[in-house]
């Protein structure tokens, strides 16, 4: 099989155990990002099975449609980036493991770290350093404050845990079946939604983006946070209301920023307003990017393609196509 993986970005891939696992294949290897459909057409004229890292390339029928040997698509977890239904017209199978139930450790980690990286002004304290500066301000610290988890879920339920750990109060909001797993695991619930945002000394956002999410936080949220209260997002950046983190973080109200998400990745734009607010700690959307977590998700990756070259697709998500293919 011509296999091809886009967007590997620092050619991590091939060094992991588990890309044993596509030896005897012809394997492909970008290291760049493209989003051009006249670029990425060419260079997939030959692929039969495409690899995707998460949600870095957008695979649309415009594309799809110039690629005639590609018979899989293999990837983990959600599939926003991916047109679905072109690809079961097309005859190409679309296979990606949910992980249900399966934690992020690897993200919710780099919450933990951002949030003791902002509390303290970590960043600030160290290019002050490096200016010749000596102790720039005064950092505050988490034991005895508030942690809000918007949605406790299979990341956010790690995070809770880790602020517990920390002598954290852990207040819960989200939907009723979110609210319950967390009263049933001994954690409390917001009063109300208004409560949740004055109340939080630390907010983190754990829900996916999806249609009911998209713009969920709103100005008002944010205006309602404390002036020494901080955001955190590692999940994705529409779950905020467009412009709205920008200016709540300029207006003081939160008075800290903590992201790993962004409306346009990768974001390689020095200037951009966010990235260079001083009340901000930014990192490129490496909640899930570590080394165990690549041989976690590569593994799963593998075993799809391993599994549609023996002739039983796995973790198929559009099931249509397997009777065009007589897969």
């Amino acid at each position: 099989m011509n296999i091809t993986i886009l967007d590997d970005y620092f050619d991590t891939v091939r060094t992991l155990k588990c890309f044993s696992k596509v030896a005897g294949h012809n394997v492909t290897i970008w290291n760049d990002h493209v989003q051009d459909n006249d670029v990425l057409a060419e260079r997939l004229k030959d692929t039969e099975v495409l690899t995707l890292i998460r949600e870095r390339t957008a695979i649309r029928a415009p594309l799809i449609e110039r690629l005639p040997k590609l018979k899989l698509i293999s990837q983990r977890s959600v599939y926003p980036h991916i047109d679905i239904d072109a690809c079961t017209q097309q005859g190409i199978v679309v296979s990606s493991n949910q992980h249900a139930g399966t934690p992020s450790y690897s993200t919710a980690e780099l919450t933990w770290g951002l949030i003791i990286a902002a509390m303290r002004q970590i960043p600030q304290q160290m290019n002050a350093l490096k200016a010749g500066k000596w102790q720039t301000a005064l950092g505050m610290g988490l034991r005895g404050r508030t942690l809000g988890i918007y949605s406790y879920g299979r990341i956010g339920s790690v995070v809770a845990g880790y602020g517990k750990a920390f002598g954290m109060k852990v207040l819960v909001w989200g939907r009723e079946a979110s609210c319950e797993r967390a009263r049933a695991d001994g954690y409390s619930v917001a009063r109300s939604r208004e409560a949740f945002f004055e109340e939080c000394d630390v907010i983190s956002l754990h829900m996916r983006l999806v249609d009911v999410t998209r713009g969920i936080i709103k100005a008002a949220d944010l205006a309602r946070m404390k002036p020494l209260s901080l955001i955190v997002n590692t999940s994705r950046a529409g779950l905020i209301e467009p412009g709205a983190l920008l200016a709540a973080l300029r207006a003081g109200r939160p008075g800290m920023g903590a992201v790993d998400v962004y409306e346009e990745e990768p974001l390689l734009d020095t200037g951009n307003p966010l990235i260079n607010l001083p009340n901000i700690v930014c990192t490129p959307h490496i909640g899930y990017v570590g080394r165990d977590e690549f041989e976690v998700q590569f593994n799963d990756i593998f075993d799809q393609i391993t599994a549609f070259v023996a002739g039983k697709p796995i973790n198929v998500v559009n099931p249509d196509v397997l009777a065009r293919t007589g897969k």
